[in-house]
């Protein structure tokens, strides 16, 4: 059942571990690298351990000075193990007792534990064949900096903390604030230990033992094991070494000190990243952000060039042929502004519109900046300035880039309209026959002025057919032009709004490309980051 329980535990702790890690790769660039690298170290760490030795417990004793540490160690071990610390070449080295040799060796390596005693089974203590490796380490208030970095680096690496304490230092700042405290989430593989209870008077021994519970309560460690022991007279040494023994037995200790390592680094990102989630891209602020850069990128200027261009060439073809000409001498604007080069490579043609002068940067920016709020309106700061930055980014390209969308849409320019060739037909048709009563009237004239005989003009209703023909052609030619004039105005107003969506719907596409789409990948990064966050915490 234990073994079962353990890969159960085993198998969720890979989850988690594995959650942890996207949730750290998610936030790189938005949190602090110091703790991403804190978070790295806890995965390492827990890499590390579970490719070694899984059938032994790994329980470090800590204490402080005078605590009588080593004392309790050898107790609960049965064994004077740690009289051999007086013959060690330094007392900074840690020692470990062993229980069960297969496979420690390189667990020890690891946890550069030089010092090693196998130790003989002890009744009811390490006598049914598990792995357990205890370890006797230097004093946490050293005057020594090296026993101290030995002392902060164990604590992060064993499977179990036993914390040994005595009566006169159990309240002691330097470890609740500097130890208990900070490892508040690992209650569950936490042993405290009150030692040298016999220096006690009997009836002082419950109460001192209720003020440390009510101390670790306020660490945090309100569920953690207290037991009272005594070293030398024994007292309580059964109880600690029970509470060990049930440790090792149950194998769940090293899942659940590299689970409680992941709820602290969890934890840890959570507070880098403050609560939170962004508002993201609305359909509202993707339209204002493109419309904002359309009119900064002078889409109206080339809708209304559309517009007058096609005006102009609607003249030009259906205009009264006697003035029609006078039309090309006026420029084309569309070509004004380098947007009729049909045989240019879209990809390489520019605009002559005037460049982005300051209030049309202000407005590129004011737009970028008020689409970059919305969409990280309620995200926490570090992921604000991310998502912000992102916007940021695309907006130096944006001026350069809205230029190439525009020269590179199709703004239909160069096709004409078929009631432009009816009333160029009609309009050659009148003038002919105003040119043909002309020629009429100026033989009759010239006959008339060699004296010679004119024939009678034929009639309309009383009028000179020749008169009718050049009066008709002229009239025909004028009321053809005007009604030209007022289709083509519509014709170009349809013309214009027909443009303008196809202007609008590039400028969109480079907004997307530059704006949107950075921003809506940093907020999908954010809501990554909390789906894989809340699993590593799970």
């Amino acid at each position: 059942m234990n073994r079962h329980a353990a890969a159960k535990q085993a198998s969720q702790l890979h989850r988690r571990l594995e959650a942890l890690d996207e949730a750290r790769e998610l936030a790189a660039g938005a949190l602090p690298e110091e703790t991403l690298d804190e978070v790295y170290d806890v995965l390492e760490r827990a890499s590390s351990r579970r490719s070694l030795s899984a059938d032994h417990t790994v329980v470090g004793f800590f204490g402080a000075t005078g605590s009588g540490k080593s004392s309790l160690f050898n107790a609960v071990s049965g064994a004077e193990i740690a009289t051999a610390a007086a013959r060690r070449p330094t007392t900074s080295e840690p020692l470990a007792g062993i229980w069960g040799a297969e496979g420690s060796d390189a667990l020890l390596d690891w946890l550069e534990v030089r010092n090693r005693h196998h130790a003989t089974p002890v009744s009811g203590f390490a006598d049914d064949g598990t792995g357990l490796i205890l370890l006797d380490l230097p004093d946490f208030d050293s005057t020594r900096a090296e026993n101290r970095e030995i002392v902060q680096r164990m604590v992060g690496l064993v499977d179990v903390l036993v914390w040994v304490l005595d009566p006169q230092k159990y309240a002691d700042a330097a470890v609740h604030n500097d130890f208990l405290a900070p490892l508040a989430s690992h209650a569950a593989v936490t042993l405290v230990v009150l030692n040298q209870v016999d220096r006690l008077p009997e009836h002082e021994i419950r109460p001192v033992l209720e003020s440390l519970k009510g101390i670790l309560a306020r660490d945090g460690l309100g569920k953690v094991q207290v037991l009272g022991a005594s070293a030398v007279v024994g007292t309580g040494v059964d109880k600690v070494r029970a509470a060990i023994r049930q440790a090792a037995m149950q194998r769940l200790a090293l899942s659940q000190r590299l689970a409680a390592d992941v709820d602290r680094a969890a934890a840890r990102l959570a507070e880098a990243s403050g609560p939170g989630e962004a508002a993201g891209v609305k359909t509202g602020t993707r339209d204002r952000l493109a419309g904002e850069l359309a009119v900064a990128a002078n889409v109206p200027v080339v809708v209304d060039a559309v517009a007058r261009s096609y005006r102009q060439e609607a003249t030009r073809r259906t205009g009264w042929p006697v003035t029609r000409w006078l039309v090309r001498f006026r420029p084309d604007p569309l070509r004004r502004l380098n947007l009729r080069r049909t045989e240019a490579r879209p990809e390489l043609n520019r605009t002559s519109l005037p460049p982005a002068g300051a209030p049309e940067r202000a407005r590129t920016d004011a737009a970028v900046r008020e689409f970059a709020d919305a969409a990280s309106d309620g995200a926490p700061g570090p992921w604000r300035a991310v998502i912000r930055g992102a916007a940021r980014e695309g907006r130096e390209r944006l001026p350069d880039a809205l230029d190439q969308a525009i020269a590179g849409t199709d703004l239909k320019a160069g096709r004409g309209s078929w009631w432009w060739t009816a009333f160029n037909i009609i309009q050659w048709l009148g003038l002919l026959v105003a040119v043909g009563g002309l020629a009429w009237l100026g033989v009759l004239a010239g006959l008339a002025y060699f004296q010679l005989p004119v024939p009678e003009m034929p009639r309309v209703e009383g009028w000179p057919v020749a008169t009718v023909m050049v009066a008709g052609g002229v009239l025909l030619g004028i009321v053809l032009a005007l009604a030209a004039k007022f289709i083509a105005g519509a014709a170009a107003r349809g013309r214009a709004r027909a443009a303008r969506r196809r202007l609008q719907a590039a400028v969109a596409a480079v907004a997307e490309e530059l704006v949107v789409d950075p921003v809506e990948l940093e907020v999908g990064r954010l809501q990554a980051f909390r789906k894989a966050l809340k699993a590593a915490e799970a």
